[in-house]
């Protein structure tokens, strides 16, 4: 359960969120219904994944095994479909499949909020809460105090298998005086005969280890971390044991962490780390030492001014910083003396600094990133004004010149926030020049028409317009303006309602008076609208903006890669962007290195047991028979899970997994696979393809049984030459698909739900999951789960695990193959309709 502090920042972030949908002029996404309104047929309602009948669920708690009932308890709002009011819900199952709602197991009430936890059987009695023959359910539990927000830990009982329950009179149990102390998970440590608690400290990115005899009393033992990824706060702890490539005799420890923000695909996710524990004290493998591929050194800033680099501007300063600015949090990570640090004056400056232009000629470029975590606004680009000329648009009057303006005029006050070399500056002869720039004719097929502009107010409909306009049959339908100042800022035109229209954008500057001139950049289609500002940095190749990363909300700077490859021989440029103003609202750069091999971020070197967007508080059940280690997780991401368009319910699970330890590449990783009674659920006999080769082509699967809403695919591919392949999935009218592939040329498989369905309820949702997949033997191995909201891959033999969700047309149900430039293979594809679990 994430922190009081992240958790008070998040429910401003969802009321944001709300504010923006209720102001928008269309909704942004169908809202799950039923036209029969029975249980469980909703749109998107998972057929074989947990959700609750209603209302918000998030972190699974109290995994527990007992009397052959799996017990998942779980973070519950019994009052609504959004975040608050937490409380533990309860489901059982005796196959991992087939789920049992029950009713409300523990309640907020007026002091406390219950958060995330676990829960043991206490066959001992050691507590008193039961007896030897009849021995307690013990949750442990964060108490979160509703006045103050102080987290500590609490106990609660039950005699009846979970179904009532007791809160502990002496509760808390422990207590430090935080409030960032939260998410215990306790299990019985045989070697030492007691209670052992692994809990989070989440703000200091440490997990802490106690020690008790009754549960009631503990002791400290340890702490660990910081370690791995630190871009988010550590929540939902667990540690347990496996046999490494099943060998009993070698046992190692895993160490959950999940982190929010800062996974690996963004947002929230769950790494962990393998090693020993001793009863006391867990000590990861390795050292966590990271030596950076070496190569040619492009600009390392230590020079006193930016050399050929132009600026723009007043954030970066006249030259490289020597570290950390003033009002600014210690910067750190950088290499050598200097950087390039846009903090200068603070959030609120802006300003851009671009490199002379460069011949590609190495396959990556390595650097140095930190800062804010404001990406580069993505889309189709319809002008960026970057060629030396206004190309097949049509200019009017005097106000535009015979070319885009490459920053500020005479005259002028300083311009800053337009991305690359030009833009569209009407100041030419200061504000008594007039004119209009029109573009061509073209089609509306994005959702969202996205640009930055500045300048003067004056609205469309005004005598003496400075606007952008777009145009439909003639008619001015949307239009914006500056805000009577230079800086240029982000800006969107909502045009769903009008796709497939033809359309025209009018750039006018009708006005004479003071503030009449009008900035305008980078114009662009996209799925979602565009964030309010960018802090990155940037590869312009032709014009266009086609590599990006930015910081993590962090002043420490970390490792980051553009691959060049399909660059080579082109010219490009960089381009550090900072046009964000307010919090974290600054780049930092540092150390651009051309090299042979990509360098990996501190993220990408930790390990994930899931490398999708949607799977968060992964945490496994105790006492599983067989010694079975099965874990879920929460299938969804804080960056979004608010605003993801179900009701009445809001909130999945992931499928249950089997959890293992297998040696690959001489380094031992964590796999799993879904659990085997999942198979239950298939109906017989499959639809199989054998033998399919395709080359530079998509088609549907040639099988009619070969497509449906909930599926289970085995898939086997043989590689050939070709640089991408794979399947798609819930594919449908007007290109909607997700797209599941395998990257022959960076060796990874990865998610592409970016035409899903319904998509534009939040501009981090639309995105491309990647996780390291080598081929084995020639060929890439997939099984594949798709639900009526989600799919889950697993790579090889589980070592590479992609979950994401999905919202798609109900009438949305292909399955194609595609190859991308070259062929590959289909040995075989075995596809299996899934029974609803309900």
């Amino acid at each position: 359960m994430t922190s009081a502090a992240s958790r008070h920042a998040r429910v401003k972030l969802l009321a944001a969120v709300a504010t923006v949908c209720a102001l928008s002029a269309a909704p942004v996404a169908p809202q799950a219904a039923a036209s029969d309104n029975l249980p469980y047929s909703e749109t998107y309602r998972p057929q074989f994944h947990f959700t609750p009948e209603k209302n918000w669920m998030n972190d699974p708690n109290g995994l527990v095994y007992y009397q052959g009932e799996y017990h998942l308890f779980y973070q519950y709002n019994p009052d609504g479909n959004s975040w608050g009011n937490m409380s533990w819900g309860h489901a059982v199952t005796t196959d991992l499949v087939h789920w049992k709602e029950l009713p409300l197991a523990l309640s907020h009430d007026d002091k406390e909020m219950v958060f995330s936890g676990s829960a043991v059987i206490d066959w001992t009695n050691s507590t008193g809460f039961g007896t030897k023959k009849n021995p307690p359910m013990v949750a442990i539990y964060t108490s979160h105090l509703k006045n103050g927000g102080k987290q500590a830990q609490s106990l609660a009982y039950s005699t009846d298998r979970g179904r009532t329950w007791t809160k502990y009179r002496g509760n808390p149990v422990i207590d430090i005086g935080s409030t960032e102390f939260r998410d215990p998970k306790v299990q019985w440590h045989e070697a030492t005969k007691s209670w052992l608690m692994t809990v989070s400290l989440s703000t200091e990115h440490k997990v802490r280890f106690y020690s008790s005899k009754n549960l009631k009393d503990w002791q400290f033992l340890s702490d660990f971390g910081p370690a791995g990824a630190t871009g988010g706060v550590w929540e939902c702890p667990d540690l347990f044991p496996l046999a490494v490539d099943g060998d009993a005799g070698n046992i190692k420890w895993v160490l959950v962490v999940n982190i929010n923000p800062g996974g690996i695909a963004g947002g929230s996710a769950a790494q962990y780390f393998i090693g020993d524990f001793d009863g006391r004290k867990f000590t990861a493998d390795g050292d966590g030492a990271y030596t950076p591929p070496a190569g040619r050194i492009v600009q390392d800033f230590e020079s006193p001014d930016f050399g050929a680099w132009t600026t723009t501007g007043t954030a970066f300063g006249q030259g490289p910083a020597a570290g950390t600015l003033n009002g600014q949090n210690p910067v750190s990570g950088f290499e050598g003396n200097s950087l390039a640090n846009s903090f200068h004056g603070g959030d609120d400056t802006t300003g851009t600094l671009t490199s002379p232009p460069f011949t590609v000629d190495s396959p990556y470029l390595n650097f140095k990133v930190g800062g804010g975590r404001h990406p580069h606004p993505q889309g189709t680009v319809l002008a960026d004004f970057e060629d030396g000329g206004y190309g097949n648009w049509t200019a009017t009057g005097d106000a535009f010149g015979t070319a885009p303006a490459t920053g500020t005029l005479p005259g002028q006050q300083e311009v800053s926030g337009w991305l690359g070399q030009g833009l569209v500056n009407t100041f030419l002869n200061g504000d008594s020049a007039t004119g209009m720039l029109t573009s061509p004719e073209f089609t509306i097929d994005k959702r969202y028409i996205n640009f930055l502009v500045g300048g003067g107010d004056h609205p469309a409909d005004s005598a003496d317009p400075t606007a952008v306009e777009l145009v439909v049959d003639g008619q001015v339908v949307r239009s914006a303006t500056g805000r009577d100042a230079e800086a240029l800022g982000s800006a969107s035109f909502d045009v769903r309602d009008l796709a497939g229209r033809k359309a025209q954008m009018k750039i006018v500057d009708g006005n004479t008076g003071g503030w009449g001139h009008i900035n305008v950049d980078h114009i662009t289609l996209a799925d979602t609208p565009a964030p309010p500002a960018e802090a990155s940095v940037n590869l312009i190749v032709g014009g266009q903006v086609v590599r990006s990363a930015t910081g993590s909300d962090s002043e420490t700077m970390d490792w980051a890669s553009f691959d060049m490859r399909r660059y080579a021989g082109r010219t490009a440029r960089l381009q550090i962007a900072d046009t964000k103003t307010g919090n974290w609202g600054h780049i930092l750069a540092d150390h651009f290195t051309a090299a042979d091999v990509p360098a990996q971020s501190t993220v990408q070197r930790a390990d994930w047991a899931d490398y999708g967007k949607d799977y968060y508080a992964a945490v496994s059940w105790e006492n599983a028979p067989g010694g079975k280690r099965y874990m879920i997780g929460w299938m969804n991401n804080w960056d979004y899970a608010g605003a993801t368009p179900t009701a009445p319910w809001r909130g999945a699970q992931s499928v249950p997994r089997e959890m293992a330890l297998r040696t690959i590449d001489g380094r031992i990783r964590l796999t799993s696979k879904p659990v085997d009674s999942l198979t239950s659920l298939r109906q017989s006999p499959p639809a199989s393809v054998n033998g399919l080769t395709v080359t530079n082509t998509s088609r549907p699967l040639t099988s009619p049984a070969a497509r449906g809403r909930t599926l289970d695919i085995d898939a086997t591919f043989s590689l050939k030459d070709a640089d991408r392949f794979g399947l798609k999935v819930r594919a449908g009218a007007a290109g909607e698909e997700t797209v599941i592939g395998y990257d022959t040329t960076t060796k990874q498989l990865y998610v592409d739900r970016t035409r899903s369905g319904a998509v534009d309820f939040n501009s981090t949702f639309p995105t491309v999951q990647t996780a390291p997949l080598k081929a084995e033997n020639g060929k890439v191995k997939l099984r594949i789960l798709v639900d009526w909201s989600s799919v889950e891959v697993f790579g090889g033999k589980g070592d590479a695990v992609i979950t994401d969700q999905i919202f798609p047309d109900p009438a949305s149900q292909e399955v194609e193959i595609f190859a991308e430039n070259g062929s590959v293979e289909l040995d075989q594809a075995r596809i299996w309709h899934l029974n609803s679990a309900h």
